[in-house]
């Protein structure tokens, strides 16, 4: 019972920090990667998908990104997907495949993304606790169910209490990170 409210609350820890991983992948800063299309869908016969899932995408020099439709008409769709991203990334086609170049950082677009990396960190924070709570909530009905005592709920307690200084030690760590990425120029 408690080593299976304890792998749930670490599982649960662990996607909120593959979720913060995911959103800072979203946030551009002054270097080319393909995880700043991640977020752009491209309609394909009708359907929303991916970028990721109709063409590839590979870094061709540290400011710009190609890209390669995996089917050459879809080439203008995935161009317009872009330009439409609300990335203020504008592809140049050359007919075969687009290049983005990344343009470079002002000050203030910097503060922006160091905002919006602050948000992304305090979201996952909200949940790491949220997973704490639950998982403190459950410990407290099993012993009110007489289930386990409460010396045993204070060692899971205590136990819980550890993942989650660890995580928000991670958290902190990739914002850390995130935001001097962000702030070199």
């Amino acid at each position: 019972m408690i080593n299976e409210i304890k792998k749930d609350a670490q599982e649960r820890m662990h996607k909120s920090l593959e979720s913060l991983s995911h959103a800072f992948g979203q946030i551009r800063t002054g270097k080319a990667h393909p995880s700043i299309l991640g977020s752009v869908m491209v309609p394909y016969y009708g359907t929303d998908t991916s970028i990721t899932q109709v063409a590839n995408i590979t870094v061709k020099d540290s400011r710009t990104l190609q890209v390669v439709a995996f089917e050459r008409n879809m080439l203008g769709a995935v161009d317009k997907a872009i330009q439409s991203a609300g990335l203020n990334l504008n592809p140049t086609n050359l007919g075969e495949l687009l290049l983005i170049s990344m343009p470079a950082l002002t000050e203030e677009t910097r503060k922006g993304f160091t905002k919006q990396a602050r948000s992304a960190a305090e979201d996952a924070r909200v949940a790491v606790r949220n997973i704490r709570r639950d998982a403190l909530g459950d410990l407290k009905k099993l012993v009110k169910d007489k289930e386990i005592s409460e010396d045993e709920e204070r060692r899971a307690v205590a136990d819980v209490d550890k993942m989650t200084k660890d995580a928000e030690a991670q958290i902190t760590k990739a914002t850390d990170d995130k935001e001097k990425d962000l702030m070199a120029v």
